[in-house]
């Protein structure tokens, strides 16, 4: 099993499917959410999002697995991954960005150099 899944397995904080979360949820801890939350997301460690998760909100947390359907800005710090089954109505932004066959994104994607500089491409035309 991989650090991620070990990871997501280890929640601190667990949205259970039947719950319905609305306004500011900040943890400093791995959360899990299969659940409905409205409002704003926010941790320094990992956040899983299950496949039965439907989230209106921006997300902001280390790193980030999104399996269900988020509306909202998605911030990670470090790596962010859509599964084949994640929905993001929303700009995302991360150093590292994984998108599966079969997920769907609607926005911006943003991943800022090492530096956190932008990185300037100069496009010259070939002469003939």
């Amino acid at each position: 099993m991989s650090d991620k899944k070990q990871e997501e397995n280890q929640a601190e904080t667990i949205v259970g499917p039947s719950v319905k979360v609305e306004g500011e949820l900040s943890s400093q801890g791995n959360v899990r959410i299969d659940g409905q939350v409205a409002g704003n997301i926010q941790t320094t460690q990992n956040l899983a999002v299950g496949e039965q998760a439907m989230i209106s909100a921006n997300i902001k947390a280390l790193n980030i697995v999104i399996a269900g359907k988020v509306k909202g800005n998605v911030t990670a710090e470090e790596a962010l991954e859509i599964t084949e089954t994640g929905q993001v109505e929303g700009d995302i932004a991360a150093k590292i960005i994984s998108i599966s066959p079969g997920a769907i994104l609607r926005g911006q994607c943003q991943m800022p150099s090492q530096e956190g500089q932008e990185t300037e491409i100069k496009v010259e035309e070939a002469e003939n």
